[in-house]
């Protein structure tokens, strides 16, 4: 009688498990075309920023050794690299390529070039020992190792997604996999644009291409993201969709805008101005390719989504609102420290996080360690840590204050969202005295309010 039960039973679980593994057999998968900003001036070349790929259904055992993924993982993110071990690309997870941090609960909330250093030469030291040894009393090594961990510190990111299948990632990780991994990278001719070109060539040939005019040539990150999104225009039954993934709010220098090769060289006064008094036929050779050649039309942000770490991405802030955000935050600024008008809080606070040692608490996440009088106080660096430190309210309100102020603060709120801005005001406003939270919350709250009815009222 049992028996007669049993059967049917197991004939059910065997459907169940042929039906997962068929789901995920044929599960969607996806290659995002990372266009990363770039930072530091040191001349018209770095003006083209860099170029990596995200693929979602690929994994890695080691940076140099790739696999298929497995239920749960988010996958990692490829690049070649000029002077890394000597490879010519390394593998990377997708959160500790942005953050330098293994879980999304640890991305700081306000990143210095002190955290940022720690932060990425505790990852080193983890899991790219092989890489970037130790030097030779066991400290930090030099080189450009500290690219492949931690970018969002750096730079903003744009990503131009579109569907792959499972069998093309395999298809490609066999071919990684074989071939030699050995470096032969050249600014002009193997660079890091070129090997995001060939990797989604792989899935989708002679899909991106070199620009001979508007880059001279010169395989540029901004030219392959330009072709990827008219791809997917040209290709509406592959899914393509826009990221874009700011940088982390902080005192770390702001990356500038990423630019092709003739047009880094039209928008530089220190090259084309010269050039115009040396030779004016030579610039207005320039000018005549730039304006001729559309390159400085394409717009990465347009219809961009913002990524959210550890969520699903999310429209953009309004203007509207991103304008009201900033009168708020100037009016309780004004209110709380009416003796230091006109200053940024997030300068202060800067010189306070720079003297704090950097650490971790019980649950592996950040915590910043400061002397305070003669007792040293913690305080979370995190949003999931931040009010759970011994640490006095008014300093972890500075940390949140700093936070907003150095996010709201530029004029354009590309890579912004409602929800993270919503989120660090709840934990400033847990921070402040009963009064002034009423009052805070109340104002805050018809702000909402008023978008939510507009938002409601924009739908059919």
């Amino acid at each position: 009688m049992l028996s007669r039960h049993i059967q049917p039973m197991r004939r059910f679980f065997l459907g169940v498990t042929l039906l997962i593994l068929g789901c995920a057999l044929f599960a969607s998968a996806s290659a995002t075309l990372l266009l990363e900003e770039p930072y530091g001036k040191l001349g018209f070349f770095t003006a083209t920023g860099h170029a990596a790929v995200y693929l979602s259904g690929v994994c890695a055992d080691t940076p140099l050794v790739l696999r298929r993924c497995a239920p749960g993982e988010t996958g990692i993110v490829l690049a070649r690299y000029n002077g890394v071990a000597g490879y010519d690309w390394i593998a990377i997870p997708l959160i500790p390529y942005l953050y330098a941090v293994e879980r999304p609960e640890d991305v700081p909330l306000f990143a210095d070039a002190k955290m940022v250093t720690f932060l990425r030469d505790r990852y080193r030291r983890k899991y790219l020992e092989s890489i970037a040894p130790d030097g030779k009393n066991g400290d930090t090594p030099g080189g450009n190792w500290y690219e492949l961990v931690g970018t969002s510190y750096d730079r903003a990111v744009y990503g131009f997604e579109i569907d792959t299948t499972p069998k093309q990632d395999a298809a490609l990780i066999r071919k990684l996999n074989a071939e030699p991994n050995e470096s032969h990278f050249h600014t002009v001719s193997n660079n890091c644009a070129d090997f995001a070109k060939d990797v989604i060539n792989f899935y989708y040939p002679r899909s991106l291409h070199r620009s001979v005019v508007a880059d001279a040539g010169i395989t540029t990150p901004k030219q392959m993201a330009k072709m990827i999104a008219k791809f997917g225009a040209r290709h509406p039954e592959i899914h393509s969709s826009r990221l874009v993934i700011a940088q982390v709010p902080g005192s770390m220098p702001r990356s500038t805008p990423v630019h092709g090769v003739v047009e880094s060289f039209f928008k530089s006064k220190k090259y084309i101005v010269p050039s115009a008094i040396a030779s004016p036929i030579f610039a207005g050779c320039v000018a005549a390719v730039y304006v001729g050649s559309g390159a400085g039309h394409f717009e990465p942000s347009r219809d961009a989504m913002v990524y959210v770490v550890g969520s699903d991405p999310e429209p953009p802030l309004g203007r509207e609102d991103h304008r009201a955000f900033q009168e708020e935050l100037k009016h309780l600024l004004a209110g709380a420290y009416p003796e230091s008008s006109g200053q940024h809080v997030d300068k202060a606070w800067e010189k306070l996080q720079s003297k704090a040692i950097y650490d971790f608490d019980a649950q592996g996440r950040p915590v910043l360690r400061m002397q305070v009088g003669e007792n040293l106080v913690e305080i979370g660096a995190s949003a999931d840590n931040v009010l759970n430190g011994n640490g006095s309210p008014q300093l972890v309100r500075q940390l949140l204050e700093a936070r907003l102020e150095s996010e709201l603060r530029h004029k354009s709120p590309v890579g912004l969202t409602e929800a993270e801005i919503e989120r660090d005001w709840r934990l400033l406003q847990q921070t402040m005295p009963p009064q002034s939270t009423a009052d805070g919350d109340s104002r805050f709250a018809a702000h909402s309010t008023q978008r939510s009815e507009s938002i409601r009222g924009d739908r059919p």
